[in-house]
């Protein structure tokens, strides 16, 4: 069944494709991301062939695993970003791969945008062949902290609510869905990431560029009036440091997680014990130094 709720799938995709001309000037979130994962997956003491890049966005990550002698598959729901990888174009949540087509699957960026992400995530864990390697990063709940107190404040302006940031997952939750989704060994942990910005048009026009603006379904198409981005800009200006520029938190999930075979460890159980990253990475399976 088609899930087409919370977002809209044909806006999300216009905005990333308005977004990729312009990606370049502010894909630092994106390359930060994609070096960490490509950290820890340099912590795995094994060979990866096939690799499927998942939101490849302006291809950084798809260069990184090729320049490591991998072949990669960039995919991304936007046509533009997929035409200039060389790529497919497909939403995440319908990939039409066979069973076991890749031995790592890698996605930077999109998964908070997906509509049905538990099922993207069957999907991924399909696609993986047995003892295969998933590794994925993306925006937290609890990103954009300055950028929600400033349009609270646009909002008690116009004396009327609006969704301005579409709703993001949890800590806790991505974990559960790792789970749910059938993989072995999951892991999710996450970071904290300061940027600093001169006003609040900055941090809209860095979104914009980076195709995460608000794509939720249904919302009220009602603009933010002159009387109230005066607001938001002046609130957005009282959480200034003394130099003047705002700072802005953005929260960057992990997920790691292996697709099953006959000879993987089972995981302890449950508040037995704690696991580093690292350590789930670089030990979890037998032959791992």
């Amino acid at each position: 069944m088609s899930i087409d709720t919370p977002f809209d799938r044909a806006l999300r995709r216009l905005r990333r494709d308005r977004a990729q001309p312009r990606f370049a000037s502010a894909d630092y979130l994106h390359r930060l991301a994609a070096d960490e994962l490509l950290d820890r997956l340099d912590l795995v003491k094994r060979d990866f062939r096939d690799v499927l890049d998942l939101g490849c966005g302006g291809g950084y990550l798809t260069g990184q695993l090729r320049a490591r002698g991998m072949t990669v598959t960039p995919l991304d729901a936007g046509a533009r970003f997929a035409e200039a990888a060389g790529g497919i174009c497909a939403d995440e949540d319908k990939l039409a791969f066979p069973p076991e087509s890749f031995d790592l699957v890698m996605s930077v960026g999109v998964l908070d945008s997906v509509n049905d992400l538990p099922g993207a995530l069957t999907l991924i864990r399909r696609a993986l062949r047995p003892d295969g390697l998933f590794l994925a990063a993306f925006a937290g709940a609890r990103s954009l902290p300055a950028l929600r107190a400033a349009m609270m404040a646009a909002d008690e302006s116009a004396g009327a609510a609006a969704p301005h940031i579409h709703p993001q997952i949890d800590l806790r939750a991505a974990g559960d869905l790792l789970t749910r989704a059938g993989f072995a060994l999951p892991v999710a942990d996450s970071a904290a990431v300061p940027v600093r910005f001169p006003h609040l048009m900055g941090l809209v026009s860095d979104l914009r560029a980076m195709g995460a603006t608000n794509v939720l379904a249904n919302r009220p198409r009602r603009p933010v009036l002159k009387a109230g981005l005066l607001a938001a800009l002046s609130r957005f200006s009282e959480l200034a440091d003394p130099d003047g520029k705002t700072g802005e938190t953005f929260e960057i999930i992990y997920l790691s997680g292996w697709a099953p075979a006959p000879d993987q460890p089972q995981p302890a159980p449950r508040g037995s014990g704690r696991v580093s990253l690292a350590d789930a990475l670089k030990g979890a399976v037998p032959g791992r130094p």
